[in-house]
């Protein structure tokens, strides 16, 4: 028995920190792979905002499916396999039809992975009596790891050593899933009535707010950020190194949150978070030298993680415990779905007409506004308690 869980435990982390390094195989370096194959940032915007498109379509559709067949290792089976095959193309084309098609099955595939992953690793460790920190922190480190060393490997060997990256990742993560033993898909799904009661929750609508006005430049960031540091005249290898700083960063953030993250002081934690987003993006804009900004990725540690971890638990907080499931589907759309289409289609066309420097100006005043409004609801709930 304890051999088996141990096994277990064992697969989990490999699984984990497999998959999110092929999450960071695929977003930071499909815009610089993009970029590579002649397209200009408008044109890498739309793809990628189509992309988001697919992500929300397909997410919650293969959501269903693993809830009707009772199964979440049989789907994550289904979805490696594919996202191996088509990842494998996407980096060996060039023609635009064919990057745009392969893309969109990339985005088809392996998105979906994310929750389902979290599903797999929640219900196991809960099952288990596991900690699921000490297995999550692995994909942390699977993102942070592989964008350093794929970052060097096209370096030395050109974009295309992506696509086999795909493929070798792929057969491992198949290999491990096979063995690790299967869960039900357990997340509760999404009702009209439980949507309706989160969106007439007026504390939720201001907290949407902010959450949708803060994503979008910090989403501009997540999509361009690669494709700043090359047009400054840095190496893939820079592209690698400053995903590594910033989910390295985060690994440490994560783990000491029991120390930070206290109770009723999220919108201050989520506010301070977006004023060091738009100090990070002015600091981005003002610096013409790849490596100093692939050093400011430290500033990483003092943004996302606390951002999220406290935009989570506020959630928590503000919703009665039987509509938490919807508000964090709601706030997981608008942060990951919602804004990265916008982000992607709007900052292509702004990073292409105006240039980098623009560009991280533009956005470090949208945080700033966001973060003033973030003041404004933080005295608010000082008036109101």
């Amino acid at each position: 028995m304890v051999t088996c869980l141990k096994k277990t435990t064992v697969l989990l982390k490999g699984y984990n920190f497999l998959f999110f390094g092929m999450l960071a195989m695929f977003i930071p370096f499909l815009p610089v792979y993009l970029q590579s194959a002649g397209l200009n940032t408008s044109e890498i915007g739309l793809i990628i905002a189509l992309g988001g498109i697919v992500t929300v379509i397909a997410q919650p559709l293969w959501g269903m499916i693993s809830d009707k067949l009772k199964t979440v290792r049989k789907i994550l089976l289904i979805l490696v396999a594919m996202t191996a095959v088509f990842g494998y193309f996407l980096y060996q084309v060039d023609s635009f039809l064919l990057l745009v098609l392969l893309a969109m099955f990339v985005y088809f595939f392996l998105m979906p992975l994310d929750p389902l992953t979290e599903s797999l690793t929640f219900t196991t460790t809960e099952t288990n009596g596991i900690s699921y920190g000490s297995v999550r922190t692995y994909g942390s480190l699977g993102y942070a790891v592989l964008s350093l060393v794929i970052g060097y490997l096209t370096d030395w060997f050109g974009m295309g050593v992506i696509g086999l990256s795909f493929v070798v990742i792929g057969i491992i993560c198949f290999a491990i899933v096979w063995n690790i033993p299967d869960v039900p898909a357990s997340s509760a799904p999404v009702t009209l009535s439980s949507l309706k009661q989160v969106l007439t929750n007026k504390e939720m609508i201001l907290f949407l707010v902010l959450i949708f006005i803060s994503s979008i430049p910090a989403r501009m960031n997540d999509t361009f950020l690669g494709i700043h540091i090359t047009t400054l005249g840095g190496a893939n290898n820079l592209v690698g190194i400053a995903f590594f700083i910033s989910g390295a960063s985060e690994i440490v953030v994560f783990a000491l949150s029991y120390m930070w993250l206290k109770q009723g002081k999220e919108l201050q934690l989520i506010t301070a978070a977006i004023f060091f987003y738009a100090l990070r993006f002015f600091l981005t804009g003002f610096i013409d030298d790849p490596k100093m900004i692939v050093m400011l990725q430290v500033l990483q540690m003092l943004t996302f993680p606390v951002y999220y971890t406290a935009a989570i638990q506020y959630l928590y907080r503000i919703m009665p415990r039987e509509w938490r499931s919807t508000g964090q589907t709601v706030l997981a759309l608008l942060f990951f779905g919602v804004s990265g289409i916008i982000s992607s289609y709007i900052g292509g066309i702004m990073y292409n007409d105006f240039g980098g420097t623009t560009f991280y100006y533009v956005i470090a005043v949208i945080s700033f506004i966001a973060a003033i409004y973030g003041t404004v609801l933080v005295l608010r709930s000082r008036k109101t308690a």
